[in-house]
């Protein structure tokens, strides 16, 4: 599921709160994940900013439920489905995108509209706003990116000392250096195949994504934050990064091969979990994400698909696209983005929300190994995200009084009650009755026996892949009027405005192909088919 922000173009937080207040008033707004409508109190600045409150705020403002921007928008009157809507249209960076709210009255309703009309027209001759005008001159998506832009992609992806390796004296790293052995998942951004490196004879995961599909489809932000966290990330649970490097129309991960499965096979086979098994699982998944979270980083796409066994059978989270950086206790990020089944309350209330998102997600997941089925699911939408709101959890009888109630503690729709949600965060789920029998520094030294060893008879065994793609010819097409690949990669590096200095060699290595991970087979199985 795309990221998206919550506005049309947000307010700089700088100026969001500072300008003079112009309007003010209640408003319904219709939320754009659940189509209910919510009062908010809306105060509308002369600098552009509609922000609201779900009550009458005071001097100073705290921060508000919403903060949008006017400038620039289009607004259109409406009285269906209910009388006195009005709909706000602007720019989300070159997504034409729309808020919809109710007044009271079509007075009201007017009143609004004018006074919005007034501060969009009043910003219409600064010199950053020309948001509407841009959108008519869009001819692709090249001017997406401004130089400010380019210069912060160059930045994220520029690493001192490991970036660039011909820089450092390093041999590039180029496509060549790798056999192609099978394809173990494709999807809409490209394959990830199974290689074997030619110069130290390791295998590895590589994930190679096509350039103009990520750009078409918005996804380099995504890509770009994937890239970082494999770069500045190492746990024994998660998926980790040996090198990534370009071509001429291509990016390319080579990860750490993973060939135990994904937990979502093995739980679709054996229907459901022990607790035992469950509590193993559970207990390396919790460390590998408290140890993000120490890291200033919340995962936010915690599901089966992206939870991997390795060949003796510990958990590999993968698939780092949705992560969010610099978040500690206490801070937060309004991004709508995750996966239907597994979004927390606070995301789908529209409400700020931190690190207690992903333990809300592991209370999904490990009630889906105890119990067989999702917590909350319905193949509507709407209805679904309702369940998640408003539902209690219920548990089969069968259920332990320590896992039932670790669960509901975990599946707590307040964050802020939530088990893990307090500033000790992992700590305070480790801390569990059910988890007493676990001794966190051996779990995490790999001294505790897994309770099942995935059945791979060699390192190139990928029974647990789909043989719809293993059985597929390994096949690369080339890039139109472009001479070979490991030619034409270091002027890409260069010269490239979405993905400058995109190489990257895992520095604790000697040679240029000892000990290789990334971003995982099946992780990146998951990245490449979303």
């Amino acid at each position: 599921m795309s990221e998206q922000t919550a506005g049309f173009s947000p307010a700089p937080s700088s100026l969001s709160l500072s300008g003079n207040v112009i309007k003010q008033g209640w408003l319904y707004k219709r939320g754009e994940h659940i189509k209910t409508w919510r009062p908010r109190y809306f105060l509308l600045l002369d600098n552009g900013s509609l922000i609201g409150f779900k009550n009458k705020p005071e001097i100073p403002y705290g921060d508000p439920l919403n903060n949008f921007t006017v400038k620039g928008c289009q607004i259109m009157s409406l009285d269906r489905p209910k009388p006195f809507i009005f709909i706000i249209r602007g720019l989300q960076l070159t997504t034409v995108i729309e808020r919809t709210f109710h007044a009271e009255s079509d007075a009201d309703r007017e009143e609004w509209i004018a006074a919005i009309k007034a501060v969009s027209d009043n910003l219409a001759d600064s010199q950053d706003v020309e948001m509407m005008e841009r959108a008519g001159s869009i001819n692709s998506v090249d001017s997406s990116l401004d130089g400010s832009a380019i210069n912060e992609l160059s930045e994220l992806f520029s690493v001192q000392g490991t970036s660039s390796s011909n820089r450092s004296g390093r041999k590039k790293v180029t496509l060549e250096n790798f056999e192609f052995l099978k394809v173990l998942g494709k999807g809409t951004f490209g394959k990830v195949i199974l290689c074997r490196e030619k110069a130290t004879g390791h295998l590895y995961a590589i994930k190679i994504l096509k350039k103009e599909v990520i750009i078409k489809k918005d996804e380099v932000a995504h890509t770009l934050t994937e890239n970082r966290v494999l770069r500045t990330t190492s746990h024994p649970f998660l998926i980790s990064l040996k090198y990534s490097f370009q071509t001429a129309d291509r990016l390319c991960f080579v990860m750490e091969y993973v060939n135990g499965g994904e937990l979502f096979f093995h739980l679709s086979r054996e229907r459901v979990f022990s607790e035992d098994r469950t509590r193993f699982y559970g207990a390396e998944i919790i460390s590998a994400l408290g140890y993000l979270h120490s890291e200033g980083i919340i995962y936010r796409d915690l599901k089966l698909e992206n939870l991997l066994l390795d060949k003796d059978g510990h958990i590999k989270i993968a698939d780092f696209g949705l992560c969010k950086e610099d978040i500690t206790y206490g801070r937060t990020t309004k991004t709508f983005c995750g996966t239907p089944e597994y979004l927390a309350p606070e995301v789908l209330d529209d409400n700020d929300y931190g690190r207690a998102v992903d333990w809300w997600g592991v209370g999904v997941v490990m009630y889906e190994m105890m119990c067989g089925r999702l917590p909350f699911y319905n193949r509507d939408h709407d209805v679904l995200f309702t369940l998640i709101l408003v539902e209690e959890v219920r548990f089969p009888k069968n259920i332990s009084s320590d896992a039932k109630d670790m669960l509901t503690g975990l599946l707590m729709k307040d964050p802020t009650k939530r088990l893990g949600g307090g500033p000790e965060d992992a700590q305070e789920i480790m801390a569990h009755p059910f988890f007493s029998c676990i001794n966190w520094s051996d779990l995490q030294a790999k001294r505790l026996t897994p309770p099942f060893k995935p059945q791979v008879t060699s390192d190139t065994d990928t029974r647990y892949f789909d043989s719809e793609f293993t059985g597929e010819s390994v096949e690369l097409t080339p890039p139109e009027n472009a001479g070979p690949l490991n030619s034409i990669a270091e002027e890409l590096e260069n010269n490239q405005p979405y993905f400058p200095q995109f190489s990257y060699q895992d520095v604790s290595s000697s040679t240029l192909g000892s000990t290789i991970s990334a971003s995982n087979s099946s992780l990146a199985i998951q990245n490449a088919v979303e």
